[in-house]
């Protein structure tokens, strides 16, 4: 027999799964789950990091597997790096997250980021792009500091990778 689950339910639990550098960006929206195996007594999610020495998998796996197991399953979380992380995993959702939470999204690239694009990135605070980078060395490894010329705002990028 198979669970009644659904990839859809499991899914929609990690949904309340938040990324600890971005609490309001979801563990699904930020692009790591990478895939859902459910069983008749076990879910098992996987997952990759979107670095590899991300201080908050620990934190992340356990946050995934109580979602799971919150909906009355045995769950095992994997992580490994079979499918590569990318900021284009990053779902639209999750960049609208990202700018109303104050940081610009990672543009968008087709396997090799272009890092001169974050010289002149858009501010996500008015939108301009007259601005400048100031640092490719952020309060995390996946960011970058900027600066807005218009709005006279310090800002945060979401590097790309």
């Amino acid at each position: 027999m198979v669970s009644p689950l659904s990839e859809e339910q499991v899914m929609t639990a990690l949904e309340a799964v938040m990324d600890p550098e971005i609490p309001v960006l979801s563990v699904v929206d930020l692009g790591i789950i990478t895939g859902v195996e459910i069983s008749e007594d076990l879910v098992k999610v996987n997952m990759t990091p979107t670095f590899s020495g991300c201080p908050a998998l620990k934190l992340m796996e356990k946050q995934v597997r109580e979602a799971v197991e919150g909906l009355g399953v045995k769950a095992e979380v994997v992580t490994n790096f079979d499918v590569a992380w990318s900021s284009n995993r990053i779902s639209e959702k999750g960049r609208e997250i990202i700018k109303n939470f104050g940081l610009a999204p990672p543009p968008k690239h087709t396997g090799n980021p272009d890092f001169e694009a974050m010289r002149h990135t858009a501010c996500p605070y008015c939108g301009s792009e007259n601005t400048s980078m100031k640092s490719p060395f952020g309060p995390t490894l996946c960011r970058s500091l900027h600066y807005c010329f218009d709005c006279l705002q310090a800002f945060e990028q979401f590097k790309p990778v």
